[in-house]
């Protein structure tokens, strides 16, 4: 599969989960006992938006004609590609058209849309809250109220080559050098150790054949995420800005999360030396090519990473929980949400449809390798091919796992401010203090205009 092919697959993977998890009918009058059955629309149909070609898109149009069968409701679905998705429903809620029921946004959405949902608290019962995965709920709230239903969450999680660290010989080799047992890192000095033993010239032509591990260097969002995953574990609370607006991403946990990242990169050279231009698509790539021993990655790759139609490396692939700095176990959460506009026709019948796919949260399971209930994790965890689920649960369990900020400007401090001077210090121009200064002044800037 061409390299620009299997980014493309993968993007849609990584950025397009919008899961809508719904119950009604039999299936759940329990949740529905506090939704009012009265309302009928003249043309009795509910709008739903979600990314096309997404999981979301999938498991809605499979699910419709059920729906539709216990409510009388047709479901319409429209679909958009990514940011699309927001900027449609951004102008639907400005305008009040009421023009869509229902959509699955991404967290970082939230800050940029809260004042035109819905608040749908009597949904959101003590049942629901128990059997959602840590850190997904809050996501939704604001104002003490709740505006979204987790469809899925996911975090970053280690994938390591079972046929490297459990080869008796790399085994024998490793303790040799380095004192202690090799098995799947915990923290950030075995991470570095194992990451630079794999890296090696296998068969001696000059070139390095496989790499310990990789870094997110591209300009983009999901290196952002990978260096805040570090700063976490290096002590990083609250993330980014603090509740007094107070820039926190010149102190220290952020400064070593970024000294840790050079280090792999340029000062190991356990990383491969195009990782400016690789994240998670080039990452998984490389992983599945046999080129990595290594790769913190979101939990949903697992799936395609076992696929022998995708993988070079299906069959020999474990996962362990995110590695821990000083300060613990850290890693940002990726959670999606159904949402209601606040100028939907069709409230009652749109928070029926937000429980009836909730009750069936399992679909997302099935499509994509992550939901959102615990009871759904728990299910599959104890089937052969979801063995990642165990991982993701620990990770977003760990002390330090917290959300990205929930500021309107986010994106905007992302791509101008925080990707920028990641790149500037693993390019080597600036040390991570200084680049880190630099972009605090304008994360400064921006949150002041």
């Amino acid at each position: 599969m061409s390299r620009k092919k299997l980014k493309v697959i993968i993007s849609c993977m990584t950025f397009s989960i919008m899961f809508f998890i719904l119950a009604m009918g039999c299936e759940s009058q329990s949740n529905e006992s506090n939704i009012p059955n009265n309302e009928k629309s003249e043309e009795n149909h509910i709008t739903v938006l979600v990314e096309a070609g997404s999981p979301a898109y999938t498991v809605a149009k499979n699910t419709a004609e059920e729906f539709k069968k216990n409510t009388g409701y047709e479901v319409k679905i429209e679909t958009a590609p990514y940011i699309d998705v927001f900027d449609k429903l951004r102008s639907a809620v400005a305008s009040g058209s009421g023009a869509y029921d229902v959509a699955t946004i991404d967290i970082l959405w939230f800050p940029n849309l809260v004042k035109g949902l819905l608040p749908i608290d009597d949904i959101v019962t003590d049942e629901v809250k128990n059997d959602l995965l840590p850190k997904t709920l809050e996501g939704g709230k604001y104002n003490e109220k709740f505006y979204g239903l987790p469809a899925w969450t996911d975090c970053k999680i280690l994938f390591y080559r079972k046929d490297l660290f459990e080869d008796p010989k790399e085994k024998e080799t490793f303790k040799k050098m380095y004192g202690y047992d090799l098995n799947p890192p915990k923290n950030w000095k075995e991470y570095r150790d194992i990451a630079k033993f794999f890296t090696r010239d296998a068969n001696n032509d000059g070139k390095i054949d496989i790499y310990g591990t990789s870094v997110f260097g591209e300009n983009n969002g999901d290196s952002v995420c990978s260096w805040l995953d570090h700063s976490l574990q290096a002590g990083a609370k609250p993330v980014v800005v603090n509740e007094k607006g107070e820039i926190l991403i010149n102190k220290e946990p952020y400064v070593e999360a970024l000294q840790f990242l050079s280090d792999i990169l340029n000062k190991d050279k356990s990383a491969p030396p195009e990782s400016l231009e690789m994240s998670s698509a080039e990452t998984a790539e490389m992983f599945w090519n046999g080129k990595l021993a290594m790769m913190l990655a979101w939990g949903h790759f697992y799936v395609p990473s076992n696929d022998p139609q995708k993988s070079n490396v299906a069959g020999k692939i474990g996962t362990a929980p995110m590695i821990a700095g000083d300060a613990g176990v850290g890693s940002i959460p990726g959670p999606w949400y159904q949402i209601i506009p606040s100028s939907s026709k069709n409230q009652d019948i749109a928070k029926r449809y937000l429980m009836f796919l909730y009750e069936k949260n399992s679909l997302y399971m099935d499509n994509f390798g992550v939901a959102a209930r615990k009871s759904v994790f728990e299910e599959y965890s104890k089937k052969a091919g979801y063995e990642h689920l165990r991982s993701i649960s620990d990770s977003l369990s760990g002390a330090q796992s917290q959300n990205r900020p929930a500021i309107a400007e986010w994106t905007r401090i992302e791509s101008e401010a925080l990707a920028p001077a990641i790149q500037q210090v693993l390019i080597g121009n600036k040390s991570p203090k200084e680049a880190l200064n630099g972009a605090a002044e304008q994360v400064k800037a921006m949150l002041q205009q």
